[in-house]
């Protein structure tokens, strides 16, 4: 929840915004694959599976195709797994063979790279997909491992120092992509408590 006093520095996308970027991922993911029938959409737990919801029901309204979606829990994947002492645990719902499926993984921010890796292996578990294609409402850059997004809402270039963060209706109440100063509000927060 956003705490009295902090703000973001600035919202690039409004819930109008994200509505035409999902219109348009979901046009290039049909052109791409010359249709729906042999889609599914798989969203990274959790607001990327949230997306996911949202961009079947685009190409729904496009093709008449509603593609199989599927959430994809990846904590015991990440590379920092041992380093949490108690990772949060979601449950992976894919009711869908992925064999031979051509895969659109969604996520919400593309940033070092390394949950997409994850997820990519999570993926491979399950089966052997035709193709995996990568959807996201941000890329902000910063690219750790050699991965990059067939297909992207908005490329928002920040620096180390700021956070992207994706809000979506069913989660948060409202639709927006905000850069926060990371500083700023530890500030503010370091701030607040002291004065409790």
């Amino acid at each position: 929840m956003e705490q009295q006093g902090l703000g973001p520095k600035a919202t690039i996308m409004d819930a109008a915004a994200m509505g035409r970027a999902l219109t348009r991922i979901a046009h290039e993911v049909i052109e791409n694959n010359e249709g729906a029938e042999n889609l599914a959409i798989v969203g990274i737990v959790r607001r990327g599976a949230n997306i996911a919801d949202l961009l079947a029901s685009e190409i729904e309204s496009i093709e008449g195709i509603r593609p199989p979606v599927g959430k994809l829990d990846i904590s015991f994947y990440r590379d920092d797994v041992t380093r949490r002492l108690a990772p949060v645990v979601h449950e992976t719902q894919i009711n869908f063979d992925v064999d031979h499926k051509d895969i659109i993984l969604v996520d919400d921010v593309l940033f070092s790279g390394r949950t997409v890796r994850s997820a990519l292996d999570a993926l491979m578990d399950l089966g052997r997909p035709r193709t995996i294609q990568l959807a996201v409402m941000v890329d902000r850059g910063h690219r750790e491992l050699p991965i990059r997004a067939d297909y992207v809402g908005k490329n928002v270039p920040s620096s180390h120092e700021e956070d992207v963060r994706v809000f979506v209706e069913s989660l948060d109440g409202r639709d927006a992509v905000e850069i926060w100063d990371i500083e700023a509000e530890k500030a503010a927060i370091a701030n607040k408590e002291v004065g409790a």
